[in-house]
């Protein structure tokens, strides 16, 4: 039995995805370690991840692979979101920058295009937009 089908649809499902991808992402080297568990629970909290779903997911987090898209569109659809997650208390730590990149890479991208994409993510979510950029974001 898949996440969908015990969790439903809609909004809290993608969290779920979202989640269990970060999981899967975070055991990929082996075992979670501690600093990969506070990391984890915090993106719990952030997702609205109840602990029946957070014990379920570290579990079995290869029920929910990361899921590369054919369309760029996508992919940036999927780390926007994640994005939005993270900046959720307004900040970004590097343990979470790393796993954010491992993201990318899962979704599709060069490592190349995961560094640029992830570093201008970083400086339009904590406000960091140069002048020509907000006029362009504003002309839109």
């Amino acid at each position: 039995m898949s996440f969908s089908d015990l969790f439903g649809s809609g909004e809290h499902l993608r969290n779920i995805n979202h989640f269990a991808s970060i999981v899967n992402l975070a055991s990929v080297d082996g075992e979670i370690n501690e600093k990969e568990r506070v990391l984890l629970e915090r993106f719990a909290r952030k997702l609205d991840i109840s602990e029946q779903e957070y014990k379920m997911v570290i579990k079995n987090p290869q029920e929910s692979p990361i899921s590369a898209y054919n369309s760029v569109e996508k992919r940036l659809e999927r780390l926007h979101d994640l994005f939005k997650i993270i900046f959720a208390d307004n900040e970004i730590d590097h343990e979470e920058e790393t796993l954010i990149k491992r993201y990318a890479i899962g979704l599709g991208f060069s490592n190349e295009n995961a560094e640029k994409i992830i570093k201008r993510s970083i400086q339009i979510f904590s406000g960091q937009l140069n002048f020509e950029d907000y006029q362009y974001l504003l002309d839109k």
